[in-house]
C-alpha cells in the first residue's frame, strides 16, 4: 500500500496574529499533488510542523486531508510523540478519522532503551492500524539500529520504516533483514531515493515533492519500469532542489518554495523563523531552473 512518492505535506497557516490553519489552502495544495500523480499523502509530519500543532489542529489537518483525498491515494498520518500516551491518543484519533496508516517518529529527547522502544511501538501497533516507523537520528538524538528494526518488523501491523539516518549500509542491512517480512523500507531523504530504490526500497516520503511532484513521480516510475537512465537523469536534475530544501531547517525552505510557486504556505511557527533574504534569493534561483 505504501510505496512510491509520498509527499510529507506542509501545513499552511494564515498570516494573522494567531497563525490559524489555512484549510482551503491545504485543500488546494493537496489537489495539486494528486493531480501530479503522487502515490500517497503524509500530513502532520516534521514537514507539517506537527510539533507546534495543538491536538485539535493535528486532528483537524488529518480530517481535512482525508476528506479532500477521498480515497484516491493512501493517507499516512504523523502521530508520533516522545510521550507514549500522547502517541496513543494521536494514533487512535487518526485511526478513528479513517487514516490508512500512521508514521511514528522514534521518541525524541528521552533516548529510551531498547525494551522501551519495543514496548512503545508494540502498544501503537496493537491499536490495529498499519505503522511506519520513522528513524531520523538528526532530530531525535538516537538511531534505531537494524537489528531492532528487524525485530519490530515481525509485528504484523508494523509495515515499514521511513529511513532518514543517511547511512546506506544500515538501510541495506534493514532491507536484507526483512526480505521475508511484509515490510517496506522508504527513503526519508529525497537525495537518497534513487540508491534506496536500487537496494530494494519502495519509495520516498518526500519534502521536495511539495514543490516538484511531477518530476519526483516521473523518477520513481521510470525506475519501476527499469528505465534506470531516465531515473538517474531525473535524480541529477532534481538534486539542486533536494539541496535547497535544506539550506535552513526543514520546513522553512520548502514553505518558502511553495509560497514562491504561488501556493498556500504562510509563515512557519516559532521557534522556527522565516527564511532570510539571502537564502530566499538562492532558493528563487534554484526554482527558476525548474520553471
Amino acid at each position: 500500500m505504501f510505496e512510491g512518492v509520498l509527499p510529507a505535506v506542509i501545513t499552511p497557516f494564515q498570516r494573522n496574529s494567531s497563525m490559524d490553519l489555512d484549510l482551503p489552502g491545504l485543500a488546494s495544495n493537496l489537489e495539486f499533488l494528486i493531480e501530479n500523480g503522487v502515490h500517497g499523502i503524509v500530513p502532520c509530519g516534521s514537514t507539517g510542523e506537527s510539533a507546534t500543532l495543538s491536538f485539535e489542529e493535528h486532528e483537524t489537518v488529518i480530517e481535512k486531508t482525508i476528506e479532500v483525498v477521498n480515497g484516491r491515494v493512501p493517507v499516512i498520518a504523523g502521530t508520533g510523540s516522545n510521550n507514549t500516551a500522547e502517541a496513543v491518543r494521536f494514533t487512535q484519533a487518526a485511526k478513528d478519522l479513517g487514516a490508512d496508516g500512521v508514521l511514528v517518529i522514534s521518541p525524541y529527547y528521552n533516548k529510551p532503551n531498547r525494551s522501551g522502544l519495543v514496548k512503545h511501538y508494540t502498544i501503537l501497533a496493537d491499536l490495529d492500524i498499519p505503522v511506519i516507523v520513522y528513524n531520523v537520528p538528526g532530530r531525535t538524538g538516537q538511531n534505531l539500529p537494524p537489528d531492532l528494526v528487524v525485530e519490530l518488523a515481525k509485528h504484523p501491523n508494523i509495515v515499514g520504516i521511513k529511513e532518514a539516518s543517511g547511512d546506506i549500509g544500515q538501510i541495506s542491512r534493514i532491507i536484507e533483514g526483512t526480505l521475508d517480512e511484509e515490510f517496506q523500507v522508504i527513503s526519508g531523504d529525497d537525495n537518497l531515493t534513487f540508491p534506496i530504490l536500487a537496494l530494494g526500497g519502495s519509495g520516498v516520503i518526500s519534502v521536495a515533492a511539495n514543490v516538484e511532484p511531477g518530476r519526483m513521480v516521473a523518477m520513481f516510475e521510470a525506475f519501476c519500469e527499469s528505465d534506470f537512465e531516465t531515473a538517474l537523469d531525473l535524480h541529477y536534475e532534481l538534486s539542486p532542489l533536494f539541496r535547497s530544501m535544506f539550506i535552513d531547517t526543514n520546513p522553512i525552505p520548502v514553505k518558502k518554495a511553495v509560497e514562491l510557486r504561488g501556493m498556500a504556505a504562510g509563515p512557519v511557527r516559532l521557534p522556527l523563523d522565516e527564511l532570510d533574504h539571502e537564502k530566499t534569493s538562492r532558493l528563487r534561483e534554484v526554482l527558476a531552473c525548474y520553471d
